[in-house]
């Protein structure tokens, strides 16, 4: 029986462990990896939005700056004029929780204010100095995703002596110290950050030792969906990674990843139903 671990923000308690959580990715952004230019128009978004609801996903996860490797920062004002319409518009249609994905403490506090209840921060809350505080002086969840470097940098010869323990005792740190700044731990999901500052090699260690970062005692993110290191490990390009994230997505359920970052929510749901249906009768 694997342990469940309590998610507790806002007005929102999930009880994660049992059977992942699927957050639906809506990257309105003209430069994304996979999608970039797709949902960049607020109705294309919100309709995009509202389908990954009807397709399964039990978070929309809203975002205004790619974080692909190299991409280029996107200003503030930019961003805003990306995510708070949109995060607006959901939050008048839809009961499941809205999360806003950014590093800048000002389009976290205005998502919020428009209806987000969740901070993804790829930066475990370390670029802007002002977020910790943000998401203190808030009852949001929090994100907090383990990176080396910057988007720009990240992919320049990543190295660890052990990359499962130095990302293990990475997000440890920082779960101490958002605790530590008034953050309650119930509030917090920890990420390893699949593709940020990795290799492939790196990736399939973290991916094959989710048990490992379970031992922290918060629920663990998994964001793999169509990356980079499918196509080291498949030869497929991106409109091709879709088979792929779904044998990933199932071999992270079955070491019990709480929550999964997934662009394709319906294959996906559906793959981890027929997974989850026969696996818990195997004895």
């Amino acid at each position: 029986m694997r342990e469940l671990i309590d998610w507790r923000f806002s007005d929102t308690r999930l009880k994660l462990g049992e059977f992942p959580l699927l957050m639906g990715i809506v990257n309105v952004t003209p430069d994304s990896f996979s999608d970039g230019g797709r949902w960049l128009d607020p109705n294309d978004a919100v309709s995009q939005a509202l389908q990954l609801v009807e397709d399964g996903a039990d978070i929309l996860d809203i975002g205004g700056e790619s974080t692909r490797p190299g991409a280029d920062p996107v200003s503030q004002s930019d961003e805003l004029r990306r995510v708070i319409p949109v995060i607006q518009r959901l939050a008048d249609r839809t009961d499941v929780p809205l999360s806003v994905d950014t590093t800048k403490a000002e389009v976290a506090r205005q998502a919020l204010a428009a209806g987000a209840t969740i901070v993804n921060d790829i930066s475990g809350l370390t670029f802007d100095r002002e977020m910790t505080q943000v998401c203190a002086d808030s009852d949001c969840g929090v994100i907090c995703m383990h990176i080396r470097g910057t988007p720009q940098t990240m992919q320049d010869d990543p190295q660890y002596e052990n990359v499962v323990v130095e990302v293990r005792d990475h997000l440890r740190a920082r779960l101490n110290r958002l605790v530590a700044a008034g953050i309650e731990q119930e509030r917090i999901v920890l990420d390893p950050g699949i593709g940020f500052g990795k290799t492939a090699g790196h990736n399939l260690e973290l991916l094959s030792s989710i048990g490992t970062l379970r031992e922290l005692g918060r629920p663990i993110l998994i964001g793999h969906s169509r990356k980079r290191f499918l196509k080291k490990l498949l030869g497929r390009e991106i409109d091709e990674r879709q088979s792929g994230t779904i044998g990933v997505a199932i071999a992270a359920a079955a070491q019990h990843a709480d929550i999964l970052r997934i662009h394709d929510v319906r294959s996906v749901k559906d793959a981890l139903l027929a997974w989850h249906a026969i696996a818990r009768r195997i004895r």
